[in-house]
This record gives structure tokens, sequence and C-alpha cells, in this order.
């Protein structure tokens, strides 16, 4: 019994190296595929009703697939400008609403809690869409919405390259929708591969390739955000976030790193 007590932590520690090995090269191997531009991607939305009240269920409801329809052309735009082969990289899917959270960040974040963490929201990711009709998506993209007469701030949004997967914090109001659409598009394209470009203290872009027209002279205002930095800077310390993606483009080093540009 001495000898099989060591053993079996053995046996159990190889076979969760194994998982482990076998999901990150998954991702990899279908993050490398994603980025190809052979084929459009699919991207599928699925609404979650983040504060429960009868206004975010009625504008979820009420949501269709036009909704996002900016989406498509703004990276339909985009790629022409880099004289992309493939003419529309994205097609938005509405999938059906979901009606549970995903799982939430640790409160103390580190290397293995964030790992176990990224391994749930895969697994809860797999089990929400798995009864959804239509062929599985290559991005699936889980939009929190929240009145905003209720939450006017929301929390930080994320996109995960390990399993195409994006949560969103969106607010349910229709005024609101496109400035929506920008959020969806950065955290879609994180899932691509893109980084941030601002400052996180301060959420200033970063110039230079943060910015929509790095070299505009004079430099400030600027008309435009790169989708990745977040923020139209007007000055120095001064920046807006964009009212939809007609204020936004994709700078060279994002069209880099999502394979744009060879």
């Amino acid at each position: 019994m001495d000898n099989a007590h060591p053993m079996f932590k053995l046996v159990r520690k190889f076979s969760l190296f194994m998982i482990l090995f076998i999901v990150a090269l998954s991702s990899y191997l279908k993050g490398q595929n994603s980025t190809d531009w052979q084929e459009p991607l699919w991207v599928q939305m699925y609404p979650i009703n983040g504060d429960g009240s009868e206004i975010t269920s009625d504008y979820i409801t009420k949501l269709e697939k036009k909704d996002f329809i900016s989406i498509e052309e703004f990276m339909q735009e985009e790629a022409a400008w880099y004289d992309m082969d493939i003419k529309l990289p994205v097609k938005v899917i509405l999938g059906k609403e979901i009606h549970e959270l995903p799982p939430a960040l640790p409160e103390d974040p580190g290397p293995l809690s964030i790992g176990i963490w990224s391994l749930k929201l895969r697994w809860w990711a797999s089990n929400m869409t798995s009864n959804q009709p239509g062929p599985s998506p290559d991005i699936r993209m889980f939009l929190i919405y929240f009145d905003p007469a209720e939450q006017p701030v929301l929390a930080h949004s994320l996109g995960l390259k390990q399993g195409l997967i994006g949560v969103v914090n969106v607010f349910a109001k229709q005024s609101q929708a496109q400035t929506n659409n920008f959020v969806i598009t950065h955290e879609m394209l994180h899932t691509l591969g893109a980084t941030d470009k601002y400052d996180s203290a301060g959420n200033m872009p970063a110039y230079p390739d943060g910015y929509g027209d790095p070299e505009l002279y004079p430099l400030y205002p600027q008309t435009k955000a790169e989708v990745m930095g977040g923020r139209i800077a007007l000055s120095e310390r001064n920046a807006v976030i964009p009212e939809g993606l007609h204020q936004a483009v994709i700078g060279p080093a994002t069209a880099d790193e999502i394979r744009w540009k060879e």
C-alpha cells in the first residue's frame, strides 16, 4: 500500500498533464487555423441577462442579427484596406439566450488559478452551447447585458485566444448598440491574437500603435481609434470611447498580430 499511494499520485499528475497538453495543443491548432483567412470565421453571439431585470430581458428578446452587422462590415472594410483576398473575414450569427453566467475570474489571480479558471470557462462554454442549432462556430462571444440605469459602469470584458472565447459586458440600450459592437470587436480580436494597445493605468491609447492615425499632423485631436487602443486620443491626456466602429481602424500592429500582414 505504501508503494501504491505515490504511484497513484504520479499517475494522477501525469493524467492531468496530458489533459492540459491536449487542451493546449488543440487550442494552438484551432488558433492557427482561425487566422489562415481562407474562409470566413463564424462568430456566434450568445446573449445573457446579467442583472436579471425585465428591461434587460426585453432588450435581449428584441435582438436581431442586424444589430451586429457593423462588425461584419468593419472587418470587411479593414481587410480590403490590407488587400486581403478574403472578402468577408467574419460571419456573425445570433445564438439563443443563455440563462447561466460564466465562471467568475478568481479573486486572487495567479498563473495556476487563472489556468484552472480558463479550463472551467472552456468547459462551461462547451456545455452552454452544445444544444444550440446550426454548425459549431469558430468564435463564441458571450454578451452579458446590463441595464445602464442600474449599472452605469461595467466590469472589464475579456477575449481568450485559448478556446476562441469572449466574455463581454455590454449595455441593454439601443443607443449604446454601436458602442457595444466596438467593445465586442475589440474582445473578438483578442481571441485571434491581438493585444491591448493602451495604458492600463489611465486607459489612454499607447502611441503609436494605439492611435488611429499616428502620422496625423498635428497629432491631436485624433478622429478615429485603433480598435485595440480602445479610445480616440483627443489630447495627450484626454481620450473618448468611440461611438461605434465607424470611428475605428485596425492598425498595422494589430493587423500583423492577426496575420493580415506577412
